[in-house]
């Protein structure tokens, strides 16, 4: 369920019609759904009241402050992937002890920066971060909680793209080291051991792997404990699927049946790092048809918003439902909705079927809400668009369009003196 609907035949966003939003404020621009993201929520932190449990959103997910304000709200904390991230979660009020910074590549400055705001746990990922993360408590003379992350070698069977649980891939520290790399952490005081963690892709769909992977991290902690280290929290990741067009994901019920069967008799307290689960669904991309192009072969819609705006089609060859904003009696045809970008991959959708549409008429690109506005650019010099966030019959813009003036006075013309 989401809170994208259709009244009178006009799609709103809540009680909010898209089309005055807008009329407001010009398209393309990203609508998000309060009301969705808290529902998500709160069904996703209810599956878990059988265990202590930390949920950590995902900011790589959406890190526009007004949405991790509202996540924070509700009792989120933050799972982070870099210095910056760690910033937008404090400044939108998440508590330092809530997040938790993860990836494969944390530089000095940045575990330096996560050490001093005194943050929950670094999610280590080599023997080498680890001796930086040491290096760097010791000169502030402090200890670093931290947790390795496990590659426990399981194929999520997701996209390729976005699968990191694989022995090939380059997240974690490869299972037959793990138990090597824990005992090197004893030769280190400056770091504190709290945990294990592990995350094995994004998307997924099926259970299965979650149990495989999770099955062998309850074997892993327990052969931890055996050789005297103090596992207490136990770190899951996120990566459970949203339905974009036919997938059929676990429910979060399933998803907590599965965990907590698997692990609840290790007592540890449980983080989980949900985004796509908690925001894609609750948001929409509006874009307005630049024209209609009808060839020999093909009928192209060619809208205004582009891959720079939502790159996740031309990236993953992703699919995002496309409807129209207002209904139509008129019966359906094959189109293909493009971009104006000047590449070929500027493709949203190939042979949909779509209410007849004219310039100016507006669609949404459903699903949205995760990985949209985050890894957007401005590529072709094209400004970075609106988001906006919708309460009851009420709409906030979160982040203003950018102007061409702002976009070009980042460049900077050099006066070379002679």
């Amino acid at each position: 369920m989401d809170h994208f609907n259709y009244f009178d035949g006009s799609l709103c966003a809540e009680n909010v019609p898209v089309v005055k939003i807008a009329n407001d404020i010009g398209t393309p621009f990203y609508v998000y759904s309060s009301a969705t993201i808290k529902r998500h929520y709160d069904v996703f932190s209810q599956a878990f009241k059988a265990i202590p449990t930390l949920i950590c959103f995902a900011v790589k997910a959406n890190s526009n402050l007004a949405v991790l304000n509202l996540l924070g709200s509700l009792g989120a904390g933050a799972d982070t992937v870099s210095e910056g991230e760690i910033r937008r979660a404090r400044a939108a009020g998440i508590a330092a002890e809530k997040i938790v910074f993860s990836g494969v590549g944390k530089s000095r400055d940045e575990i330096r920066y996560a050490l001093g705001v005194g943050i929950a746990q670094f999610n280590v990922e080599s023997r080498e971060e680890l001796d930086m993360i040491n290096e760097e408590a010791e000169i502030l003379g402090m200890q670093a909680n931290i947790a390795v992350r496990v590659n426990p070698d399981v194929d999520a069977k997701t996209h390729d793209k976005i699968s990191t649980g694989r022995k090939t891939d380059k997240f974690g520290v490869a299972w037959e080291d793990i138990i090597d790399v824990y005992e090197f952490t004893k030769t280190k005081k400056n770091l504190n051991v709290v945990g294990v963690t592990t995350h094995i892709g994004s998307q997924l769909t099926d259970i299965k792997p979650f149990k495989q992977a999770f099955e062998r991290i309850k074997s892993l902690v327990i052969n931890l404990r055996e050789n005297g280290h103090d596992i207490r929290r136990l770190d899951l990741g996120g990566g459970l699927g949203i339905p974009y067009g036919r997938e059929n994901p676990p429910s979060p019920e399933e998803y907590a049946s599965m965990i907590v069967e698997t692990i609840q008799d290790l007592n540890c307290q449980l983080v989980l790092e949900p985004g796509r689960l908690i925001v894609g669904n609750a948001g929409i991309l509006v874009s307005k048809v630049i024209r209609v192009k009808d060839t020999k072969d093909r009928k192209f819609i060619v809208i205004d918003a582009a891959m720079n705006d939502l790159t996740r089609p031309s990236m993953y060859g992703s699919y995002h439902e496309i409807i129209t904003v207002n209904q139509s009696e008129e019966d359906l045809e094959a189109v293909d909705i493009v971009g104006p970008i000047c590449e070929s991959s500027d493709v949203f959708g190939r042979d949909r079927q779509l209410s007849p549409v004219a310039v100016d008429d507006l669609v949404a690109l459903r699903s949205a809400g995760a990985y949209g506005a985050t890894m957007s650019s401005t590529y072709n010099s094209r400004p970075l668009i609106a988001e906006v966030i919708v309460k009851d019959n009420d709409y906030k813009i979160i982040r203003k369009r950018q102007s061409y003036a702002e976009l070009l006075g980042q460049d900077i013309i050099p006066d070379w003196k002679e």
